[in-house]
């Protein structure tokens, strides 16, 4: 693998999805190798306490910029072709394609002899727009390589860029730490914790918007308690969207079967997948596309710990489920969302050998195409 330099916004302790999977392929690459060029996350004492002690904690180099917002302007442009130089670095890895993947010609022209950009879900969204569509297949063409999540994305963006720059898109999904993630990982002590053992327990982890669909479970479950009176609703994370969800919870009367943890420190994720029966996260596409599901890691982590899940049909969350095999896929929008969620929902609370099913030929499919070593090699293969 040449020396490459990581160009992204999406860096950690700033939390998401984007900046888990650049972390985790960083931490797997050889950290001689890398130099990683980020945004800053938050402006108060805390918040830099927080970035300087994890910046020091990597085992390779991390340049922040002063921005909290990272973009392609000509004094980020000059920052990052000075790092690339000063470092020896002759690859470039842009975390998210748009809009830093706007860089590309000026790295190009100061050494770099690779350039690659990852796409995630707005990037799908930006193929929608005209203006943005340009923009994108601008980066396309000055780039080695697009890569893309599944076949959602890969379609709406190859749509979008020249016929070359389609043809040259590989695909580099984030993985799944399997020893991470799997069966004995705690479940059993969290529901004793919670107050949940001997109770059916459906499962959504997830930042809390309206995109993920926790209010299609909440409007889902007088369905469920109908069927199955002592399920609970385990609802895992912190985000914008908790008071709309515990008011329409009161408004269902469900309240008492509807349980918010907040926010869960990373390492304690495992066990919160562990604790439920059924994973469920019904997502939905919103604004005419432009907020879709990109992937969706969580059905996957999910199924590595052996859980059957239900999800929703935004964008790519289907390319994460094997319909019918590891779970199933739902609507995710509609009035008619909540009665088929609730009934595969249902469904799977009632069949023990359903769900033990489910949730091993989800086990193997992780192992067989979604382990990080596996995926860390395509990278390094396209970084070469």
């Amino acid at each position: 693998m040449r020396k490459t330099l990581i160009v992204t916004n999406d860096f950690p302790p700033r939390p998401g999805g984007i900046q888990a999977f650049l972390h985790s392929m960083a931490l797997r690459l050889d950290p001689r190798q890398l130099v990683v060029y980020a945004s800053t996350w938050g402006r108060d004492g805390e918040e830099a306490r927080a970035v300087a002690e994890f910046d020091a904690e990597q085992p390779f180099p991390v340049v922040r910029d002063h921005a909290t917002t990272l973009l392609p302007t000509r004094r980020a442009t000059r920052r990052a072709t000075a790092l690339l130089r000063a470092h020896g670095c002759t690859a470039v890895w842009f975390g998210a394609a748009a809009p830093l993947g706007l860089m590309a010609p000026a790295l190009r022209a100061a050494g770099a002899e690779r350039l690659v950009a990852t796409t995630h879900g707005h990037e799908a969204g930006w193929a929608q727009l005209p203006g943005a569509r340009a923009l994108l297949r601008r980066i396309g063409s000055s780039t080695d390589t697009l890569t893309y999540l599944g076949e959602y994305t890969r379609s709406r963006i190859a749509g979008a860029v020249s016929a070359d720059a389609a043809a040259r898109m590989v695909q580099l999904p984030p993985g799944v730490d399997e020893k991470t993630f799997h069966p004995g990982s705690g479940g059993d002590a969290v529901r004793a914790r919670l107050g949940l053992t001997d109770r059916p327990v459906v499962v959504c982890v997830s930042r809390l918007v309206p995109r993920k669909g926790q209010d299609t479970l909440i409007r889902a479950l007088p369905r469920v308690l109908a069927a199955q009176p002592e399920t609970v609703l385990l609802i895992v994370g912190g985000g914008p969207y908790r008071a709309d969800l515990e008011k329409l919870a009161a408004r269902l009367g469900v309240t008492a079967s509807v349980l918010f943890t907040g926010a869960v420190p990373w390492e304690e994720l495992p066990a919160h997948f562990g604790a439920g029966d059924v994973f469920a996260m019904p997502c939905r596409t919103r604004r005419g596309g432009l907020d879709v599901e990109g992937l969706g890691i969580v059905y996957l982590e999910a199924s590595a710990t052996g859980l059957p899940v239900v999800a929703g049909d935004s964008g790519g969350a289907p390319d994460a489920v094997l319909d019918g095999e590891t779970g199933w896929v739902v609507r995710g929008g509609g009035d008619a969302a909540p009665a088929e969620t609730a009934e595969r929902v249902l469904t799977l609370l009632g069949d023990a050998e359903l769900r033990r099913r489910m949730g091993e030929r989800g086990r193997a499919w992780i192992e067989e195409r979604w382990r990080w070593d596996l995926l860390v090699d395509r990278l390094r293969d396209l970084l070469a």
